[in-house]
């Protein structure tokens, strides 16, 4: 089979893939966190085999373990998160409110020297834009809920993803084999040397981004805590968790910290509004010199906008189920373009002695 089709093979193969996944995309959500899981516990399992432990009973062991620790951890944040999650929604329009009244005499300035027209026209603008946002911001909250975290998928969600998990855990040599077993055999040492780069790129980004957001969401829960703003575990805790993204935790959480804290304390009472900020700036410098290079490194590949790209896109595609796809997506794509632009530099078509030909 020529060249062009095998590429026209796997050109197709994954069109079918894509479309299948946003199609499925709403039923998807526990297989894929199932199989996360399942990824990310594959080495301890792996070293508890190789100490003697059959792969069964290391699988039961790690499963029944992490998810026990998983249920162990809500059962603690849960009631506290619940509280400050009634507190924060009480709190968002007093915190609006005073926001405006804030404003409002620096509008009634800007009045003051533009000209009539131009500051109902400002009026008019602000308001229709506002409504959009509000109306953006209200679909997107319906398309997530109904995409990912709609009430039967988060009972599908807890109760299959533990057994996805397990039986993907338990089997994961084997399917690795299985897969293994149909690559074309001509090409299957370069295939498998591109999976082998991809798994470590994975594996640093995902492994290692998973540590860096858990440190930082203990970091920025305990110290808002510290300080005493309301709903300050709430805010950390969610600012840690988005952390994977690219600088939006700490720019997030900072501007819902602040805004809390102005309310709060006042714009009289700076110090803990300077102890808010510095939370943030302590986390983000932490981050960025530490937690990052030790526990990610550079070597994964992912540059900060390609990650917020793919995340962007595959929320756009599939939804929920994109945004968990998003960064293995991300992984892989990266190593291809890697690997297509390294033998682009080594053909004919970039450096023409390459191709040992003359003109």
């Amino acid at each position: 089979m020529s060249r062009e089709a095998r590429m026209a093979y796997w050109l197709i193969g994954l069109i079918v893939a894509g479309l299948l996944i946003h199609l499925l995309s709403a039923i998807l959500l526990p297989f894929v966190a199932g199989m996360a899981v399942a990824y990310f516990l594959d080495p301890v399992a792996d070293r508890l085999e190789a100490k003697g432990l059959s792969r069964a009973l290391a699988t039961t062991l790690i499963t029944i373990a992490f998810f026990a620790g998983v249920i162990g951890v809500i059962s603690v944040l849960l009631p506290l998160l619940q509280h400050q999650v009634v507190g924060l929604v009480k709190l968002t329009p007093e915190v609006f409110a005073h926001f405006r009244a804030w404003v409002e005499p620096f509008l009634a300035d800007l009045q003051l020297h533009l000209p009539s027209t131009d500051s109902q026209d400002l009026r008019d603008a602000a308001g229709k834009y506002g409504s959009k946002v509000i109306q953006w911001v209200t679909n997107l909250l319906a398309e997530i809920w109904s995409g990912g975290l709609a009430f039967l998928n988060v009972v599908s969600l807890v109760l299959i993803t533990p057994i996805v998990s397990f039986y993907l855990l338990r089997e994961w040599d084997e399917i690795v084999a299985w897969v293994d077993s149909y690559l074309p055999r001509d090409a299957a040492p370069e295939i498998r040397e591109q999976a082998r780069r991809i798994d470590e790129t994975m594996a640093g980004f995902i492994r290692g981004q998973a540590c860096v957001c858990l440190t930082l969401a203990t970091i920025y829960g305990a110290g808002l805590t510290m300080v005493g703003l309301n709903s300050g575990l709430l805010v950390g805790v969610a600012a840690g968790a988005v952390s994977f993204i690219p600088y939006f935790g700490a720019a997030s959480g900072m501007t819902v910290g602040l805004a809390i804290a102005f309310f709060q304390f006042g714009f009289e009472n700076w110090g803990p509004i300077a102890a808010v900020a510095g939370v943030f700036l302590f986390g983000q410098t932490l981050e960025s010199y530490v937690l990052t290079p030790r526990f990610v490194g550079d070597r994964v590949g992912l540059h900060p906008l390609w990650i917020i790209f793919a995340l962007m896109a595959g929320g756009a595609l599939f939804g929920f189920t994109g945004v968990l796809l998003a960064v293995p997506a991300a992984a892989v794509i990266g190593v291809l373009i890697r690997y297509a632009l390294g033998r682009y530099k080594r053909s004919a078509l970039y450096n023409h002695e390459a191709g040992g030909g003359g003109t």
